[in-house]
């Protein structure tokens, strides 16, 4: 396709995902002081007595301009899948109070992620959301867990199921792995040096491991191409004419896994981009839903 109509069909998509009006929460829950540390709780909206809990980490960039809220109408989808669904706020580069995306013109990329508070905080959240599940969701099991993200979000699950073979002395290293039925990632940055290598984003990556002085030094501790093998089912389902983060990433994830064998499944959907894998008008989300429910139940 000519560079023109691939880049119209991107803004179209993007359109389409933004234009879906945000979904308020069932209930919410802080897993620390900080404002962004907060996660929503969306019941499943079915009668059944028990459903998975899917953890859904937002992308944007690592950046504050997109907050939980752009993805509320994907969390409501799973929702009305059948699933619990649990949406997570960390905190971002740019400003604590994030601007409302609105699917306009952005201003210029403020820096990406906070060096550790993003890492922090999904470390927080995880080991806090079994026990604030309980609460907010009776409902829901965490023993039938899929951890899922798009985009940045991605990155931060797949670093999330990881955290068992982070480097020794790591804080955020745990003893055991997460217990996880797995994880399928939406378009990650799933190895963050060729994403780097891509300039995705606005040089985010860079910015997200604080610029190139810090990035040799940080990148053991924050990407998921260097902590493999995990051990836990994982999925990547990417859009093979992805602008944002290309399926370059993608593949070079699952090749570091074979490298390291462990086997990844990489679902990649011809004709689909960034954005229609969290669009509930789309078939793409629907794809991603079927692959979600391959691991929970």
């Amino acid at each position: 396709m000519p560079e023109d109509a691939s880049a119209a069909r991107a803004a179209a998509e993007e359109e389409s995902a933004f234009s879906h009006p945000p979904v308020d929460p069932d209930a919410s829950a802080s897993y620390g002081d900080h404002p962004d540390q907060v996660i929503d709780f969306y019941a499943p909206r079915t009668d059944t007595p028990s459903a998975p809990l899917v953890v859904v980490l937002h992308g944007g960039a690592w950046r504050a301009r997109y907050d939980r809220r752009h993805i509320t109408p994907f969390a409501d989808f799973l929702a009305r899948r059948g699933f619990a669904v649990a949406n997570v706020e960390y905190r971002r580069g740019g400003p604590d109070i994030p601007a409302q995306n609105t699917g306009a013109e952005p201003a210029p990329a403020p820096p990406a992620g906070r060096w550790p508070e993003t890492f922090d905080d999904i470390a927080a959240a995880l080991d806090a959301l079994p026990g604030l599940a309980r609460e907010a969701l009776p409902r829901a099991d965490a023993r039938r867990m899929v951890l899922t993200g798009h985009s940045a979000g991605g990155h931060l699950a797949l670093w999330a199921a990881a955290r068992h073979v982070l480097p020794a002395g790591s804080p955020w290293r745990t003893e055991r792995p997460a217990p996880l039925r797995g994880v399928v990632a939406l378009a990650p940055a799933a190895d963050l040096g060729m994403a780097a290598k891509l300039e995705i984003c606005d040089g985010a990556v860079l910015q997200l491991l604080g610029g190139q002085h810090s990035f040799a030094e940080r990148l053991p501790h924050a990407d998921p191409a260097l902590l493999l093998p995990t051990g836990i089912a994982t999925t990547l389902v990417q859009g093979r004419a992805d602008l944002d983060v290309p399926y370059e990433v993608a593949e070079s994830f699952a090749d570091a896994a074979a490298r390291a064998g462990e086997v990844v499944g990489v679902t990649l959907l011809e004709d689909v981009g960034h954005f229609p894998l969290i669009d509930p008008a789309a078939d793409a989300c629907a794809v991603v839903a079927e692959e979600i429910a391959q691991l929970a139940f």
